[in-house]
């Protein structure tokens, strides 16, 4: 089986190949991918190092044109990515196929903002001198990416980064690395000079921890758990480097008297259990009012029931396995935990058997459970849900604000009164207003408060702030 390499200054590198898993059959080898050392890495630091002064003055149309032949390129291929990103992560086709369209449309939306670089022109306070606030990229960029997107996010990192002119040394995470290989591949092709754009895969302690030690990474942009991201700011700091952290959640949805039955359930299962809960956006959380409260639970338990887990790839799955047995393990320790802190098991929390040997979990709801309680406190990271009953609205904003993280939140409410008062006071970067807590728009701004984020937003016109610095210049005529 083919080794698929490292890319370090324009070049292919890598002898040591580890194998890339599909959960859904781990008889199946996606394939095998290159481990890079920390002698890598710092090569391919370096590498972005020498490359940024003339990628950072390169012309716009030059950078529009790789961008763009990249979109085109990943959506001429949706079909063919998807099914690889399904393969190694473990989300159903049409999920992995909406995840490959989402990246071309974020490519294809920076291929644009090259052409829609923009700066300020004003009058000093002092005559005759005229003010220029311009934005210039920040320098050698260190991306590390999570497992659960495994080419959105890498995408909405990367795109933003070479558009406005920097360079990047690039970790995907460890147990999904094909996709990440894919877009990387494309962008070579597409023409980016040599050490522009570097892959270095390989586990964290050597990868990653050697990003973080180096003095020439201007900025690093993570996304990953609570835990990594605080070792991110603290070896940040260390540097007086700039740093943007997209960590954990849980999130609420709040159901009360007056929802729509059918739209709050649709909701809640979406949230909570698609992408097999495996979202930082996920509703792990449903705050539900006591007058639909036993017909809510009746309802999303019906709801449950036709939900088909299996093979990613099958047309009839709803939800594919847990990405490895780690997580596996994780998800159902903490349903040992629900029962044991005296929430009532309402439905799944078991392990199921299919023709093929993969990590499948039934979706999992208790109920009669507290915001005290861990399961209802901890990110779990699974499809894993704890309801929560309340007396009435005001009661259920705050068990929806009683959190460390921020992200998402919503509510499922035919009234306009609360639905504004609740997208004016829930402490949450991303409200939703009968929809689903996962799922954003690739052109407008992602992230959270609290200990959900830290830094810029991310997507958009907003990802500026993190991938460029302000100038001031003054002249005198």
């Amino acid at each position: 089986m083919t080794i698929h390499q490292n890319l370090i200054a324009g070049e292919w590198v890598g002898s040591t190949g580890s194998e890339n898993v599909n959960p859904s059959d781990t008889n199946d080898i996606v394939g095998l991918y290159a481990q890079a050392t920390a002698d890598d890495v710092s090569q391919a630091i370096a590498a972005a190092k020498a490359a940024f002064p003339a990628w950072s003055r390169s012309g716009i149309l030059e950078r529009h044109a790789i961008l763009k032949k990249t979109a085109d390129e990943i959506l001429a291929r949706k079909q063919e990515l998807g099914t690889l990103l399904s393969r190694e992560e473990g989300k159903t086709l049409a999920e992995g196929i909406g995840e490959v369209t989402r990246a071309a449309q974020i490519f294809d939306f920076f291929a644009g903002e090259t052409l829609r670089l923009a700066g300020e022109v004003l009058p000093s306070a002092r005559p005759g001198i005229g003010v220029e606030i311009t934005r210039e990229p920040l320098g050698v960029i260190g991306i590390i990416t999570p497992w659960n997107f495994p080419i959105a996010i890498p995408a909405w990192k990367i795109a933003p980064a070479l558009c406005y002119g920097n360079t990047v040394v690039f970790k995907p995470a460890e147990l999904v690395p094909g996709c990440s290989w894919a877009i990387v591949d494309i962008l070579h092709r597409a023409g980016l000079p040599k050490g522009v754009l570097n892959l270095v895969m390989g586990p964290g302690s050597v990868v990653g921890q050697t990003m973080l030690d180096s003095p020439d990474i201007a900025g690093i942009t993570f996304t990953g758990s609570t835990g990594t991201g605080k070792r991110v700011a603290a070896a940040s700091i260390e540097h007086n480097r700039k740093f943007q952290l997209e960590m954990g959640g849980k999130n609420p949805m709040i159901v009360l008297d007056d929802a729509d039955l059918g739209v709050a359930v649709e909701a809640a299962a979406n949230s909570g259990f698609f992408s097999t809960g495996q979202r930082c956006t996920a509703s792990s959380r449903l705050i539900v009012t006591e007058g639909i409260h036993d017909k809510f639970v009746d309802a999303l338990t019906e709801r449950m029931k036709s939900i088909q887990v299996g093979h990613a790839l099958r047309p009839e799955t709803h939800i594919g396995p847990v990405v490895d047995v780690r997580q596996l393990k994780q998800d159902t320790d903490y349903i040992e935990i629900g029962v044991k802190e005296g929430a009532k098991l309402a439905f799944g929390g078991e392990r199921l058997e299919r023709d093929t040997p993969g990590f499948f979990l039934q979706p999992t709801l208790f109920t009669e459970a507290t915001n005290q309680m861990r399961i209802s406190r901890e990110e779990i990271f699974g499809p894993v849900v704890s309801l929560i009953r309340v007396k009435d609205y005001d009661e259920a904003l705050a068990m929806a604000n009683d959190t460390p993280f921020g992200l998402s939140a919503g509510i499922a409410t035919t009234s306009l009164k609360y639905a504004t008062h609740f997208k004016r006071n829930s402490e949450a970067g991303m409200v939703m207003v009968n929809l689903p807590t996962a799922g954003v728009d690739f052109h407008v701004p992602f992230g959270g408060r609290k200990a959900s984020s830290f830094g810029s937003r991310e997507q958009g016109k907003y990802a500026a702030e993190f991938f460029t610095v302000v100038k001031t210049a003054y002249t005198q005529a």
